[in-house]
C-alpha cells in the first residue's frame, strides 16, 4: 500500500517543481498509490519572503499566492471527486514559520473545510532559507550568530515556536537544517548537547500531542545518506513512541515515490513494522451523490465572488477605493494581498469557508511497512 503525505506540483508551485497537478494524480495511480496527500506550499505575505526568482517584480509575485492557493484548493477538490474510485486523495498545505506573525495565516487556511490537515515545516532561521542555496544557508547562519552549532540551536528553537503555536498532525522534514550543513551526518547527540537537548525537547512536544512525523524520502535523493530525520533522531523518536508516517516530498512526476527503497530499509533497520498514513471520513464521495452535487454548488458560488474579486483588484490597481499597503512598500497582512476578498468569517481562501460546511473527520491508518514495500519493489524510481 504505497502513498505519501507530502507532494507538490508545477501548476501550483511553479517556482522549484514541475508538471500539472492532474498529471502527477494520474502517475501516482499508475504507479500504484493508494493515497496522495496534495500540500502546496501556502502563501506568503511579505516581500522580504520572496525568492530571487520572485524578486523581478515583487508586487506581482505576492499578488498571485492567494488567487493561485484559492485554484488549488478547486482544482485539489475536483480531483479529489474525479479519481475518487482509483486513489485517495487529501488535500493539505505544507505551512511556513518564516516568523511567529504566520501563525494565524496557517490556522485561518487549515480551518478551510477543504482542507484536510497541514505539513509543519520549517524553511527559515530567522526569515532566511536554509534550503534554497548555499549563500542563503551561510547567511542564515550568519544570522544566527556565526557557527553552525548556534544556527542549529535557533533552528530548533524556532521549531519549537511552530510546533507549540500549531500543533501539526504531520511534522515536515525535521531535521532539514542538515541539509547544506558542512557535516550532515554529524552526531549531534554528542558533539552538541545543547542542540541535541532541543531535538529531544521538540520531539517530546510532538509525541505528547500525538503528531505523526515522517520519513522522507527526499533528503536521499538530494545527496544525503539517511532521509529525514536522521538515524540518531529517528531512534529518539522512536523511544518516545512516537509513529512514523511516509513521504517522497515530490516536486514532479519524477520524483514520485523516489528512493522509497532506501526509506523503507532504513526505518526496517530501525525495527519499525508500522507506518502511519491519514485518510478522510467519511470517505469516498461517490459522483452525483448529494456531496458532489454540494460541491457544485459551492464552485459556481466561488466563481462569483471571483467575479467580484477580480473587480476589486482591478479598481485598486486603478487606485480606486484602495486600501494602502500597510508598510508602504507592499503586503504585509492577509488582507492586504491584492486578490484577496473580505468575508463575513474572515478572508476568502478559496471555497466556502470553515463556517459554511462541516469538514470531515481525518483519522490514522496503520500501514505495515512491508505492505508498502510490496508496491515500491516493482518500481524502477531510485
Amino acid at each position: 500500500m504505497a502513498f505519501t503525505m507530502h507532494s507538490h506540483s508545477g501548476q501550483f508551485c511553479p517556482g522549484h517543481a514541475k508538471d500539472q497537478l492532474e498529471d502527477i494524480v494520474k502517475s501516482a495511480i499508475c504507479l500504484g498509490y493508494h493515497t496522495i496527500g496534495l500540500t502546496e506550499h501556502m502563501p506568503r505575505t511579505n516581500p522580504e519572503d520572496l525568492y530571487p526568482e520572485e524578486l523581478d517584480d515583487p508586487e506581482g509575485s505576492l499578488s498571485v499566492l492567494f488567487p493561485r492557493h484559492e485554484a488549488y484548493l478547486r482544482e485539489a477538490k475536483r480531483l479529489h471527486f474525479k479519481y475518487s474510485s482509483q486513489i485517495h486523495i487529501l488535500i493539505g498545505f505544507e505551512g511556513e514559520w518564516i516568523r511567529p506573525a504566520y501563525a494565524a495565516l496557517v490556522k485561518e487556511l487549515a480551518a478551510h473545510r477543504s482542507v484536510d490537515y497541514f505539513i509543519g515545516s520549517l524553511h527559515h532561521i530567522n526569515g532566511i532559507p536554509i534550503d534554497y542555496d548555499s549563500t542563503y544557508y551561510a547567511r542564515a547562519v550568519e544570522s544566527a550568530g556565526g557557527t553552525e552549532q548556534v544556527a542549529y540551536e535557533a533552528y530548533y528553537d524556532q521549531q519549537h515556536a511552530m510546533l507549540a503555536a500549531l500543533h501539526p498532525r504531520v511534522v515536515g522534514h525535521f531535521d532539514l537544517v542538515r541539509l547544506l550543513s558542512s557535516t550532515p551526518e554529524r552526531n549531534i547527540r554528542s558533539e552538541w548537547p545543547g542542540v541535541w537537548q532541543r531535538i529531544v525537547r521538540n520531539l517530546s512536544l510532538v509525541a505528547s500531542y500525538g503528531g505523526l512525523l515522517e520519513c522522507n524520502s527526499s533528503a536521499l535523493r538530494k545527496g544525503l545518506s539517511e532521509p529525514y530525520p536522521s538515524c540518531e533522531i529517528a531512534e529518539e523518536w522512536l523511544r518516545l513512541g512516537g509513529k512514523f508516517t511516509l513521504s517522497d516530498d515530490s516536486h514532479g512526476i519524477a520524483q514520485l515515490g523516489t528512493n522509497y527503497a532506501g526509506a523503507l530499509d532504513f526505518l526496517a533497520g530501525l525495527g519499525v513494522q508500522n507506518l502511519w498514513m491519514l485518510s478522510r471520513s467519511p470517505y469516498p464521495y461517490p459522483a452525483h451523490s448529494p456531496e458532489y452535487q454540494d460541491y457544485q454548488m459551492q464552485v459556481m458560488l466561488l466563481e462569483q465572488q471571483n467575479k467580484k474579486r477580480r473587480m476589486m483588484v482591478r479598481l485598486e490597481q486603478d487606485g480606486i477605493g484602495g486600501m494602502p499597503y500597510s508598510n508602504g512598500a507592499g503586503p504585509s497582512r492577509p488582507e492586504d494581498i491584492p486578490g484577496r476578498t473580505p468575508h463575513e468569517n474572515g478572508t476568502h481562501t478559496g471555497l466556502p469557508g470553515p463556517d459554511e460546511g462541516k469538514k470531515m473527520d481525518l483519522f490514522e491508518v496503520k500501514v505495515p511497512l512491508e505492505s508498502v514495500r510490496a508496491v515500491v519493489s516493482g518500481w524502477e524510481r531510485d
